[in-house]
């Protein structure tokens, strides 16, 4: 169960107005938003969490015919989001969405990490929140942070889809300057990973762990995943993108597709959990790593992993180039390779085509 009450307690968000920003970034480059992004549903999510409309109040209200109320309702159902109800019954959202409100969730912020902000945006709608930063360039000091209501091409490691169904979940992206270059940045993902699960567990989820190269798990089950992407001069100036996935409120429609063990905050903490909340905690954490992974590199995190690491001393094959390893988990090497005992020997692997499951 969930112990620290800042992380529950969702108000029905649909039913509030939201704010989309808090600082004043660049604008969003026009091919980044999908083609659904020009339709901003809230105003028609507000309504249907008053309770039962009929399709003609709605268009009403809207100033638009019925056809197009039916065709929105249609492209939200898609979006997974729950409505009930049909055409000449009425409609209804089965259970209240929790939208995001960037002011919330700067106000939520640790004073000190709010105050390393260079942006901070909510989309309503984007065909990946990383694809978006990497259109940009990165902001001249601070970080600047992109999370979406919805991904219509979310991604993960080795270009697998990442399932984005609007208002569930967290969509994150934060966008870096390092001034050590790419050399620099081995080794991120595994500081970024420490910073989340910490956040996560700072907020009641005692369950969270890691699982290399790049897995948030809880009770063996993925919970969430990062992906860093970015660019840069090998010993100049780099710039790191850190996408975040972490599953909330996980819609039945959405959890057909997936094929892996998965979980949600909700199911852990036993109640609803505020997006907002979580996202304010999250960041709270990854604004001071950042600082600290580029005064000193991964070391600072080889021991906080350690004390996150699901796969340490347990049995795991190794997938490299197609061929399987099977071993023993030994935990980190200084640079954040994994180290697997294959019988008499130690191998080092580092991430990229690799992939790790408990054998």
């Amino acid at each position: 169960m969930l112990h620290h009450a800042r992380c529950l307690g969702v108000a029905p968000a649909a039913s509030r107005r939201h704010s989309s920003r808090v600082l004043q970034p660049a604008p969003l480059p026009r091919h980044a938003a999908s083609p659904a992004a020009a339709v901003d549903d809230r105003a028609l999510l507000a309504k249907l969490a008053g309770g039962r409309l009929s399709g003609d109040a709605l268009a009403r209200d809207a100033g638009l015919t019925r056809a197009a109320v039916w065709k929105r309702i249609q492209n939200l159902r898609a979006a997974g989001v729950d409505i009930e109800g049909r055409a000449g019954d009425g409609y209804r959202l089965a259970t209240p969405l929790d939208l995001l409100d960037a002011a919330r969730i700067r106000a939520g912020m640790a004073p000190g990490a709010a105050a390393g902000l260079a942006a901070l945006d909510v989309a309503w709608t984007l065909e990946s929140t990383n694809t978006a930063l990497l259109a940009q360039p990165a902001p001249q000091q601070g970080v600047a942070v992109l999370l979406a209501e919805r991904q219509t091409g979310g991604r993960g490691r080795r270009g697998r889809q990442w399932t984005s169904p609007l208002g569930a979940h967290i969509y994150l992206s934060a966008s870096r300057r390092f001034n050590g270059g790419l050399g620099q940045l081995a080794g991120l993902s595994l500081a970024v990973g420490v910073a989340v699960a910490e956040a996560l567990r700072g907020c009641g989820f005692a369950d969270v762990g890691l699982k290399w190269p790049n897995d948030l798990l809880a009770r063996q089950r993925k919970l969430g995943g990062l992906l860093i992407e970015g660019g840069g001069e090998m010993a100049g100036n780099a710039r790191a993108v850190i996408g975040l996935g972490l599953n909330v409120h996980m819609p039945a429609t959405a959890a057909a597709s997936i094929d892996q063990p998965w979980i949600d905050l909700d199911t852990l903490a036993g109640g609803a959990v505020s997006r907002d909340q979580v996202t304010a905690a999250v960041l709270s954490g990854l604004l001071p790593a950042l600082d600290l992974f580029e005064a000193q590199g991964l070391a600072p995190f080889l021991g906080r992993y350690a004390d996150l690491d699901v796969l340490h001393g347990r049995a795991v094959q190794v997938e490299e180039a197609g061929t399987h390893h099977r071993g023993v988990a030994l935990g980190l090497a200084a640079d954040g390779a994994l180290r697997v005992q294959l019988g008499e020997t130690v191998r080092l692997f580092h991430s990229g085509e690799v992939s790790v499951r408990p054998a």
